[in-house]
């Protein structure tokens, strides 16, 4: 016996999941990604891409199950861009580094931007914190040791001015 109020198959709105088997696969692998951590749209997109079998999804129900988790909250990418931050800050990287990085999957510049908005004070505190714990307190006892210093900051993506802050003045 078949209730008359419930809803055919064939009675989805626009704004339900994905249609078809392909496209609830996909918004599963999705959700067991997001779940791991947070990712960029362009991250996700590039893994369902690669999760989908020959025979599977389009590149229209991959877009279709980004909007559908965009819209449900499950894909932020603000909160992509907060713990991508988080996550690099920790790791003793500089403002250069980590925009790269957020551009590279993905974001916009304006938006990693805004993310990096710091004062330079904090910056300078960041690169003090990392070049201290890779060579300790003392400061740099030559000019080959402050040159070595300044390579190490300047590959974690602290630019020239708060390099030259954090180390002072090259010795003699």
């Amino acid at each position: 016996m078949v209730r008359e109020d419930a809803a055919a198959p064939d009675d989805l709105s626009a704004d339900d999941a994905a249609p078809g088997l392909a496209g609830r696969e996909l918004t599963a692998r999705a959700v067991r990604l997001l779940a791991v951590r947070e990712h960029s749209v362009l991250e996700l997109r590039r893994k369902l891409r690669r999760a989908r079998k020959p025979d599977g999804a389009d590149d229209d129900t991959i877009e279709a199950v980004l909007a559908d988790l965009q819209r449900d909250g499950l894909l932020s990418e603000e909160r992509f861009v907060e713990a991508f931050v988080r996550s690099r800050l920790g790791r003793g990287q500089g403002p250069a580094k980590i925009r790269a990085g957020l551009m590279e999957r993905g974001v916009a510049r304006e938006v990693a931007d805004d993310a990096l908005d710091q004062d330079a004070g904090f910056w300078r505190d960041r690169a003090e914190a990392a070049q201290t714990r890779r060579f300790g307190a003392a400061p740099p006892a030559d000019r080959a040791d402050w040159a070595k210093r300044a390579r190490f900051l300047s590959a974690r993506g602290f630019g020239p001015e708060v390099i030259y802050r954090t180390l002072g003045e090259q010795p003699v």
